[in-house]
Protein backbone atom coordinates (compact mmCIF):
# COMPACT_ATOMS: atom_id res chain seq x y z
CA UNK A 1 0.00 0.00 0.00
CA UNK A 2 1.31 3.58 -1.07
CA UNK A 3 2.19 5.88 1.70
CA UNK A 4 0.24 9.21 1.75
CA UNK A 5 2.59 11.97 1.23
CA UNK A 6 2.48 14.31 4.10
CA UNK A 7 4.36 17.55 5.35
CA UNK A 8 5.84 17.05 8.81
CA UNK A 9 6.47 19.41 11.34
CA UNK A 10 9.01 18.82 14.29
CA UNK A 11 8.58 21.14 17.45
CA UNK A 12 12.68 21.76 17.71
CA UNK A 13 12.52 22.40 13.59
CA UNK A 14 10.16 25.36 13.76
CA UNK A 15 9.31 28.53 15.56
CA UNK A 16 7.28 29.01 18.39
CA UNK A 17 5.59 31.59 15.65
CA UNK A 18 5.01 29.01 12.80
CA UNK A 19 3.83 26.19 15.20
CA UNK A 20 0.95 28.65 16.87
CA UNK A 21 -0.19 29.18 13.35
CA UNK A 22 -0.39 24.90 12.74
CA UNK A 23 -2.52 24.48 15.68
CA UNK A 24 -4.89 27.09 15.26
CA UNK A 25 -5.63 25.82 11.80
CA UNK A 26 -5.45 22.65 12.93
CA UNK A 27 -7.22 22.24 16.47
CA UNK A 28 -10.87 24.35 14.71
CA UNK A 29 -13.51 25.21 15.09
CA UNK A 30 -12.75 26.76 18.36
CA UNK A 31 -16.07 28.58 20.77
CA UNK A 32 -15.51 31.76 21.74
CA UNK A 33 -15.19 32.96 25.83
CA UNK A 34 -15.79 36.97 25.77
CA UNK A 35 -14.48 37.65 28.98
CA UNK A 36 -15.87 40.22 31.53
CA UNK A 37 -14.13 40.94 34.32
CA UNK A 38 -13.42 44.49 36.41
CA UNK A 39 -10.47 45.53 38.45
CA UNK A 40 -9.57 45.43 42.26
CA UNK A 41 -10.42 49.40 41.31
CA UNK A 42 -13.59 49.14 39.72
CA UNK A 43 -12.25 49.32 36.16
CA UNK A 44 -14.76 47.16 33.44
CA UNK A 45 -13.10 44.96 30.53
CA UNK A 46 -14.17 42.79 28.28
CA UNK A 47 -12.07 40.20 25.85
CA UNK A 48 -12.20 37.42 23.76
CA UNK A 49 -10.19 33.61 24.07
CA UNK A 50 -10.48 31.30 21.57
CA UNK A 51 -8.21 28.89 23.80
CA UNK A 52 -11.60 27.25 26.09
CA UNK A 53 -13.17 24.46 26.78
CA UNK A 54 -15.22 22.76 29.48
CA UNK A 55 -12.69 21.08 31.81
CA UNK A 56 -14.79 19.76 34.48
CA UNK A 57 -19.04 18.15 35.04
CA UNK A 58 -18.36 17.93 38.40
CA UNK A 59 -17.57 20.58 39.67
CA UNK A 60 -18.57 22.36 36.68
CA UNK A 61 -15.98 23.89 35.72
CA UNK A 62 -14.75 26.01 32.39
CA UNK A 63 -11.15 26.52 31.37
CA UNK A 64 -9.57 29.27 28.85
CA UNK A 65 -6.30 29.62 28.33
CA UNK A 66 -4.55 33.45 28.42
CA UNK A 67 -1.44 34.40 26.90
CA UNK A 68 0.59 37.50 27.23
CA UNK A 69 -0.21 40.49 25.42
CA UNK A 70 0.60 41.30 21.55
CA UNK A 71 0.91 44.05 19.39
CA UNK A 72 0.85 47.49 21.35
CA UNK A 73 1.26 45.70 24.49
CA UNK A 74 3.57 42.42 23.58
CA UNK A 75 5.07 40.47 26.35
CA UNK A 76 2.43 42.37 29.28
CA UNK A 77 0.02 40.70 31.66
CA UNK A 78 -3.66 40.98 30.08
CA UNK A 79 -5.95 42.62 32.13
CA UNK A 80 -8.23 39.78 31.78
CA UNK A 81 -5.77 37.40 33.76
CA UNK A 82 -4.79 40.48 36.40
CA UNK A 83 -8.51 41.09 36.85
CA UNK A 84 -9.24 37.42 37.53
CA UNK A 85 -5.98 37.05 39.41
CA UNK A 86 -7.18 40.08 42.29
CA UNK A 87 -10.83 39.70 42.34
CA UNK A 88 -11.18 36.33 41.68
CA UNK A 89 -14.54 36.70 39.99
CA UNK A 90 -15.49 36.82 36.26
CA UNK A 91 -17.93 36.17 33.52
CA UNK A 92 -17.58 34.27 29.80
CA UNK A 93 -20.45 35.52 27.79
CA UNK A 94 -20.84 33.47 24.46
CA UNK A 95 -21.11 34.84 20.74
CA UNK A 96 -23.61 34.68 18.45
CA UNK A 97 -22.94 35.35 15.20
CA UNK A 98 -24.65 38.38 15.08
CA UNK A 99 -22.41 39.82 18.16
CA UNK A 100 -19.08 39.00 15.97
CA UNK A 101 -18.12 42.60 14.95
CA UNK A 102 -18.54 43.80 18.67
CA UNK A 103 -16.33 40.81 20.18
CA UNK A 104 -14.06 41.36 17.37
CA UNK A 105 -13.55 45.31 18.30
CA UNK A 106 -12.93 44.33 21.92
CA UNK A 107 -10.32 42.40 21.20
CA UNK A 108 -8.00 44.97 20.76
CA UNK A 109 -4.92 46.39 22.41
CA UNK A 110 -5.94 49.17 24.47
CA UNK A 111 -5.04 50.64 27.90
CA UNK A 112 -6.24 48.88 31.05
CA UNK A 113 -8.04 52.68 31.59
CA UNK A 114 -10.08 51.67 28.59
CA UNK A 115 -13.92 50.56 28.59
CA UNK A 116 -14.02 47.94 26.27
CA UNK A 117 -18.01 47.20 26.99
CA UNK A 118 -18.18 51.29 25.14
CA UNK A 119 -15.28 50.27 22.60
CA UNK A 120 -17.65 47.46 21.40
CA UNK A 121 -20.88 48.78 21.66
CA UNK A 122 -22.75 46.83 24.54
CA UNK A 123 -24.38 47.05 27.77
CA UNK A 124 -23.04 45.97 30.69
CA UNK A 125 -25.02 44.07 33.59
CA UNK A 126 -23.63 42.85 36.62
CA UNK A 127 -24.02 39.38 37.39
CA UNK A 128 -26.74 37.79 38.75
CA UNK A 129 -24.45 36.16 41.59
CA UNK A 130 -21.57 37.98 40.91
CA UNK A 131 -20.11 41.40 41.24
CA UNK A 132 -18.55 41.56 37.53
CA UNK A 133 -20.35 42.48 34.62
CA UNK A 134 -21.95 39.98 31.88
CA UNK A 135 -22.74 41.35 28.23
CA UNK A 136 -26.64 41.91 27.95
CA UNK A 137 -26.69 41.13 24.63
CA UNK A 138 -24.74 37.72 24.98
CA UNK A 139 -27.45 34.74 24.27
CA UNK A 140 -25.88 33.39 27.46
CA UNK A 141 -23.61 34.66 30.47
CA UNK A 142 -21.44 32.28 32.48
CA UNK A 143 -20.66 33.62 36.20
CA UNK A 144 -17.31 32.37 37.57
CA UNK A 145 -16.06 32.18 40.34
CA UNK A 146 -11.54 31.58 39.90
CA UNK A 147 -10.44 28.19 41.20
CA UNK A 148 -6.42 27.94 39.91
CA UNK A 149 -4.55 29.46 37.78
CA UNK A 150 -1.83 26.65 36.27
CA UNK A 151 1.06 28.43 33.95
CA UNK A 152 1.85 26.31 31.17
CA UNK A 153 4.79 27.50 29.50
CA UNK A 154 4.07 31.34 28.84
CA UNK A 155 0.24 30.98 29.35
CA UNK A 156 -1.70 30.74 32.01
CA UNK A 157 -4.56 28.33 32.42
CA UNK A 158 -7.33 29.65 34.40
CA UNK A 159 -10.10 27.26 35.84
CA UNK A 160 -13.46 28.70 37.09
CA UNK A 161 -15.91 27.19 38.84
CA UNK A 162 -19.52 27.83 37.34
CA UNK A 163 -21.76 29.83 39.75
CA UNK A 164 -24.66 30.53 37.77
CA UNK A 165 -25.69 30.64 34.12
CA UNK A 166 -27.93 32.85 32.72
CA UNK A 167 -29.54 32.13 29.59
CA UNK A 168 -32.50 33.81 27.05
CA UNK A 169 -35.58 33.12 27.17
CA UNK A 170 -35.55 32.87 23.76
CA UNK A 171 -33.01 30.13 23.46
CA UNK A 172 -33.84 28.10 26.10
CA UNK A 173 -35.96 24.73 24.51
CA UNK A 174 -36.84 23.34 28.10
CA UNK A 175 -35.15 20.45 30.36
CA UNK A 176 -32.27 22.51 30.54
CA UNK A 177 -31.93 22.30 26.92
CA UNK A 178 -30.51 24.94 25.08
CA UNK A 179 -31.57 25.50 21.10
CA UNK A 180 -28.52 26.39 19.54
CA UNK A 181 -29.77 26.85 16.09
CA UNK A 182 -31.80 30.23 17.37
CA UNK A 183 -28.49 31.57 18.68
CA UNK A 184 -26.05 30.86 16.15
CA UNK A 185 -22.90 30.88 17.69
CA UNK A 186 -19.70 31.82 15.72
CA UNK A 187 -16.74 29.39 16.30
CA UNK A 188 -13.08 31.19 15.89
CA UNK A 189 -10.76 29.71 13.51
CA UNK A 190 -7.08 30.63 11.96
CA UNK A 191 -7.84 34.15 11.77
CA UNK A 192 -10.76 34.04 10.63
CA UNK A 193 -14.61 33.18 11.81
CA UNK A 194 -17.04 30.62 11.35
CA UNK A 195 -20.94 29.95 12.06
CA UNK A 196 -22.11 26.55 12.78
CA UNK A 197 -24.60 25.93 11.17
CA UNK A 198 -27.36 24.30 9.99
CA UNK A 199 -26.15 20.65 12.00
CA UNK A 200 -26.82 17.77 12.32
CA UNK A 201 -26.36 13.97 14.13
CA UNK A 202 -25.40 10.87 13.99
CA UNK A 203 -27.57 8.02 15.71
CA UNK A 204 -30.22 8.81 18.56
CA UNK A 205 -29.75 12.09 19.96
CA UNK A 206 -29.17 12.34 24.46
CA UNK A 207 -32.55 13.17 25.90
Amino acid sequence: MSKKQKHIFNTNDISDDEMYKLLIGSVIPRPIAWVSSKSKDGILNLAPFSFFTVASRNPPTLLISIGPGVNERIGSIKDTLTNIREVKEYIINMVPEQLGEAMYRSSASVEPEKNEFELAGVTAQMGNVLNVPAVLEAPISIELMLDQIIPVGGDSLVLGKVKCIQIDKAIYAGNYKIAIDKWKPLASLAGDFAGLMPSFSYGQKDT
